[in-house]
C-alpha cells in the first residue's frame, strides 16, 4: 500500500480493486467473445457505430482507434440525438453498434440499440448490469463483472470497458499474442496501481486550468483523465491529441502552466516526448508520464508501468492515474466520492 491510500475512500477502493475485476472478467465469457469474433470475421461490417456518453465513451473510443489501426475497419461515434430526438431512419444494414455503459439506464443508449436491432442491425453492449435495459435490447452482451460500483466516479467499469474493447478486437483478429497478453493484464494492472505520482499531487493541488495529452490509444486516457480531474477537482482540464494542441490551444500556454502528457510505448511515444519538450521551452510544467528506462523518456516524472502488448499500455497508464487524481482531490481539500452536483447514474434523452 503506498501513502497515496491514506484515509481511502469508495473510488480508492474501487480502482485499487480494478487488477481483481479485470481478472475475474477475463475468467469469463470467453466463449461469447470468441463467437462475436466469428460474426464479425464471417460477416464483415459494412459500418461500426459505438454508442456511450462520458468515461464509457471514452472507453469506446480506445476500441475504434483499436479496431481502425489493427483491422483496418472504420469507426463512428454515435450522436445519439440522430436517433432520440433528430428521428432520423438511419440505414441499418451491415451495421454493428458497439454501446458501453455502466449502467445500462441511460434512454439515449438504449434507444439507439433498440432502433437499430429492430433495423437488422448487430447490436453489442458492454455493461456492468446483464439485467439492464441496455442489456435486454442487445443481441451480444458482455458483463464487466466488476462488481457494484458505489464510487459516482467511474473508474473499475471504465478500466474493464477498455479490457473488454481490447477482448473484442484479439477475437475479431484471431491475436493469440494479444489475448496472451489480456491474461497476463492483471499483473500489470497491480504493479501500475501502486506507481508513485505523487509528484503530480505536489504540482496539480493549487492549480485551476490543465491541459491532458495523448495521442493514438492515449488519447481516450487523457480524455478520462480530464473528466476525472473536472468531476473530482474542480479543475477546468482539456484533453488534447498531440498532433492537435498546437493548432490553437497551445497561445493559452504561460509560464508554468501545467500539463499532463501521456507517452506510453508505441508508435505515437516520439512525438508526445518531443511534445514535452516543446511545451517545457514554452515555460509550461509539463508531468511526463512514461515508462522509466526507455530510450528518450529521461526526465518523466510520473512512471509508466508496461504490460505484454503496447497497446495494452494505455490501460495500465490510466490504472496508475486514479489513485494520484483521488489523492489530488482530498490534498484541494474536496471529497472525491461526493462530485458537485454529479449522481452516479445520469439518464439523458
Amino acid at each position: 500500500m503506498t501513502s497515496l491510500e491514506t484515509g481511502a475512500s469508495r473510488m480508492l477502493q474501487e480502482a485499487l480493486f480494478a487488477p481483481q475485476a479485470v481478472a475475474r472478467m477475463l475468467a469469463n465469457d470467453a466463449d461469447a467473445y470468441a463467437a462475436l469474433g466469428r460474426s464479425l470475421r464471417e460477416q464483415p461490417p459494412a459500418a461500426l457505430l459505438t454508442v456511450a456518453r462520458g468515461s464509457s465513451d471514452h472507453a469506446a473510443h480506445y476500441m475504434a482507434y483499436l479496431i481502425m489501426a489493427r483491422l483496418g475497419r472504420l469507426v463512428t461515434s454515435l450522436p445519439m440525438s440522430v436517433v432520440t430526438l433528430y428521428q432520423s431512419q438511419l440505414v441499418c444494414e451491415g451495421i454493428v453498434s458497439l454501446a458501453f455503459s455502466q449502467s445500462g439506464q441511460s434512454p439515449d443508449l438504449v434507444a439507439p440499440t433498440n432502433f437499430f436491432r429492430a433495423g437488422g442491425a448487430r447490436t453489442v453492449a458492454f455493461v456492468n448490469d446483464p439485467a439492464s435495459p441496455l442489456a435486454q435490447a442487445s443481441q451480444f452482451v458482455f458483463p464487466l463483472h466488476v462488481g457494484a460500483e458505489t464510487s459516482v466516479a467511474a473508474t473499475k467499469s471504465y478500466i474493464a470497458q477498455l479490457v473488454a474493447g481490447a477482448r473484442v478486437v484479439a477475437a475479431w483478429s484471431g491475436d493469440d499474442d494479444l489475448l496472451a497478453a489480456l491474461q497476463q493484464l492483471p499483473e500489470a494492472l497491480e504493479r501500475a496501481a501502486h506507481q508513485d505520482w505523487r509528484v503530480a499531487v505536489d504540482v496539480l493541488k493549487d492549480a485551476d486550468r490543465l491541459f491532458v495529452i495523448g495521442r493514438g490509444t492515449s488519447l481516450p486516457i487523457a480524455q478520462e483523465a480530464a473528466l476525472k480531474f473536472k468531476e473530482t477537482c474542480g479543475i477546468q482540464a482539456e484533453a488534447f491529441s498531440g498532433a492537435e494542441v498546437k493548432h490553437g490551444p497551445m497561445a493559452l500556454v504561460e509560464e508554468g502552466y501545467p500539463m499532463l502528457v501521456f507517452a506510453p510505448r508505441g508508435p505515437t511515444q516520439a512525438s508526445l516526448i518531443a511534445l514535452a519538450e516543446d511545451m517545457r521551452g514554452r515555460g509550461a510544467r509539463v508531468l511526463l508520464a512514461a515508462p522509466e528506462g526507455m530510450e528518450g523518456t529521461k526526465g518523466a516524472e510520473l512512471p509508466l508501468a508496461t504490460t505484454g502488448n503496447e497497446d495494452l499500455d494505455p490501460i495500465a497508464a490510466v490504472q496508475s492515474f486514479y489513485p494520484m487524481v483521488e489523492a489530488l482531490a482530498r490534498a484541494r481539500g474536496l471529497n472525491p466520492d461526493q462530485p458537485r452536483h454529479l449522481a452516479k447514474v445520469t439518464k439523458t434523452h
